[in-house]
Formats: C-alpha cells, structure tokens, sequence
C-alpha cells in the first residue's frame, strides 16, 4: 500500500467483501434466525471501510487526475455488491496497459 492507487484498491477489496458479507450472511441470519448483532457489527465495519473508501477514491482522484466520470463509476461501484471488484480489475488491466506502453518506448529508444 505504498502508493495511493494500491491503498485504494486494497481498501476496495475489503469494502466489497465486507457488502457481500454483510448482504450474503449477515442480512440472512438477521431474518432467517432472528440474530441482528451480526447485522450490528457487520454493518459498523463495512461502514468505516465504505469512509476510508470514499475518502481514498477522491485521494487517487487528486493525484491521478481522474476525470469526474471515473470518480463517479468509483462512487457506482461502492453501491453495488460486486462493483469494487469489477472497478479494480479494470484499473490493474489499465495499470497493466501503462506498464507495458512505457515498455515498449523503452524497447524503441
């Protein structure tokens, strides 16, 4: 997590499993078994990783440069159970794209 993309895409890593865990899991045993703690806690950690979430997508904006519409399918993908997993593929499959243009001017010069 040394820099501001890979904090955030590990973040995002994490607030997606804690929704899906919180959606999958936690909301059934709530209704099926009738125990809300776990609904309780659950819900609290997913939304403090939901924060540092958010808080991070607008620190890699700033730094990036993101258009407001990448910041925006940043913003999408937190609501959706498996958005922050679809986001970061695309955003290794782009790091992987830079990578390999800055390769190749090396490989030309």
């Amino acid at each position: 997590m040394k820099t501001p993309l890979s904090r955030f895409r590990t973040i995002g890593y994490y607030e997606g499993i804690s929704y899906l865990f919180l959606l999958g899991v936690a909301m059934p045993v709530k209704y099926i078994l009738g125990v809300p703690e776990l609904v309780k806690y659950t819900g609290w950690a997913h939304g403090v990783l939901f924060i540092l979430y958010i808080a991070s997508l607008l620190q890699v904006a700033l730094v990036y440069r993101w258009s407001v519409l990448k910041v925006a399918a940043g913003v999408v993908a937190s609501l959706l159970p498996f958005g922050p997993f679809v986001l970061d593929k695309k955003l290794l499959r782009q790091q992987e794209e830079k990578i390999a243009a800055k390769q190749k001017v090396k490989q030309a010069a």
